[in-house]
């Protein structure tokens, strides 16, 4: 099938982008939404301007268009804006996003694609996240946390890579503070540095810590593409 994939450069849509390749379908377009807030009800935020370099990195075409995060409707128009570029250019059947558990998302993205006669998948839907967790692991995905908001995650977790042993400390923190351990309630954002679909890795070359004492992001200021 040929799809366009929402693409925000985190771990969720970037494992949902590799399942649709590894299934045989066409992924002809990445579609992100840039909200102008960091509160948006639909959109990642940190760090999504990045996914310029992702989609250099995947050899995929990308499709930006900004939000005005003001409420639902003018989120949600910005993402039909954008599907419509993505049937018109590139003749989309449908498309696909890394959502896991949100129905409000799902619902909502569902009824966009009924509007525009698109099929929609979220392939990692329902998933166990902690396996899920282990199976991103042992794909080989280099996975930056690069924004956290919940008890439990302090600033030292900004700018950290998701490997074994910080998984194992995320199980930890998850079951004691009581949150979602594959961050799917937006407890933290991360960003794909490198997997096995991207034909060339990022090294991030500067980046600077925003810390308040209680939530923080990890702004990307410079990076460099690393042939593989």
């Amino acid at each position: 099938m040929n799809l366009a994939s929402m693409y925000s450069g985190g771990k969720d849509s970037t494992f949902s982008l590799f399942k649709a390749i590894k299934d045989g379908h066409q992924i002809s377009c990445l579609i992100t939404i840039l909200p102008d807030r960091d509160d948006s009800l639909f959109f990642h935020y940190p760090n999504v301007y990045c996914t310029v370099y992702q989609a250099e990195c995947l050899g995929i075409p990308l499709i930006s268009t900004k939000a005005r995060c003001k409420g639902k409707e003018e989120e949600l128009s910005a993402l039909e804006q954008a599907l419509r570029e993505a049937k018109q250019t590139f003749g989309i059947d449908g498309i696909i996003s890394g959502g896991l558990a949100s129905k409000f998302q799902q619902e909502n993205f569902q009824e966009i694609c009924n509007k525009l006669g698109l099929k929609y998948d979220s392939p990692s839907w329902g998933i166990d996240q902690i396996s899920y967790m282990h199976e991103l692991l042992a794909n080989k995905f280099v996975i930056m946390v690069v924004g956290v908001s919940a008890a439990g995650l302090d600033e030292s977790w900004l700018g950290r890579i998701l490997d074994s042993s910080a998984l194992d400390e995320l199980e930890y923190l998850s079951k004691k503070y009581g949150f979602n351990v594959a961050f799917e309630g937006g407890e933290a954002e991360t960003f794909v540095l490198d997997c096995p679909i991207f034909k060339k890795r990022i090294e991030i070359k500067d980046a600077k810590k925003h810390w308040d004492g209680v939530r923080g992001y990890y702004e990307i200021l410079d990076v460099k593409l690393v042939d593989k």
